[in-house]
C-alpha cells in the first residue's frame, strides 16, 4: 500500500495505491492557500488505511509547493513507520509515457513562478527565462507545465521537438515510481526539496543573534 503526493505552484494530488491499482485519488487547485489544504486531502484519501510507502515528488518546482507536500509526507510516515521515498517530476513522466519517447531525450519544464523555468534536461538541471531555453542537438520531448513555451522556443530554432500532452506529475505515477526506487530499481533518492535555484535567503551581515540563555 503506497501513499503518494505531489505538488506545484496551484494544484497538488494525493492517491492510495496497491499493487500497481489505484484505490483512492484526490486534486485540490488554488491559487493562494493550497500548502494548508494538503494535509486535509491526505486525510481524506487515505480513510483508515495504513500505507507500508510514502512516495513524494520532490522536484523541480515551486519552493512552497514543495516544501508543503513534502513535509505531510514525512509526518504521515513517521506516524506509520514505515518508508518514505523521494521520486522527481521527470520520473513520474516516463511512468506516463513509457516506451512512447521514440528514442527521444525528456525535458521537463516546470514554471517557477518568478518569472524563470526550471528544467530537468535528462543529464542535468538548468534555470532559464522561457526566450533562453539552452540549444541542443538533441531530439527532444517535452513535458511539464511549461512545455509549451521551452517546445515553442525549441522548435523556432529548428530542433527536433515532440510537445507530450502531461502538463503535472500524476499521484498515481508518484506511486509507481516511489516503488521502483523502493524495489532497487531507481537509485536513491532521500525525500527532500530538490532545488534547481541557489536559496534566496542570506545570513545576516551580523551573523544569527545568540540562543536565550
Amino acid at each position: 500500500m503506497i501513499l503518494s503526493l505531489t505538488s506545484s505552484a496551484y494544484a497538488a494530488a494525493a492517491a492510495l495505491v496497491q499493487d500497481g491499482v489505484l484505490c483512492a485519488e484526490r486534486h485540490i487547485r488554488a491559487e493562494q492557500g493550497l500548502a494548508d489544504r494538503i494535509a486535509s486531502m491526505v486525510e481524506s484519501v487515505m480513510g483508515n488505511a495504513r500505507p507500508e510507502l510514502v512516495a513524494v515528488m520532490v522536484g523541480p518546482g515551486s519552493f512552497t509547493g514543495l516544501r508543503a507536500a513534502i513535509a505531510v509526507a514525512h509526518g504521515i510516515a513517521l506516524a506509520a513507520g514505515c518508508p518514505i521515498v523521494g521520486v522527481t517530476a521527470s520520473q513520474t513522466f516516463a511512468v506516463d509515457i513509457g516506451t512512447d519517447l521514440a528514442g527521444r531525450t525528456l525535458w521537463t519544464a516546470m514554471d517557477s513562478r518568478r518569472g524563470r523555468i526550471f528544467l530537468d534536461l535528462g543529464k542535468g538541471f538548468a534555470a532559464c527565462p522561457a526566450d533562453a531555453v539552452p540549444h541542443t542537438s538533441d531530439r527532444v520531448a517535452v513535458a511539464g507545465d511549461a512545455a509549451n513555451a521551452v517546445a515553442g522556443a525549441l522548435a523556432a530554432r529548428g530542433t527536433d521537438v515532440m510537445l507530450t500532452r502531461l502538463r503535472l506529475p500524476s499521484a498515481h505515477a508518484v506511486a509507481l515510481a516511489g516503488a521502483r526506487r523502493a524495489r532497487g530499481e531507481l537509485p536513491p533518492l532521500e525525500a527532500l526539496p530538490l532545488y534547481v535555484d541557489a536559496p534566496e535567503a542570506r545570513l545576516p551581515a551580523g551573523g544569527l543573534r545568540p540562543q536565550p540563555a
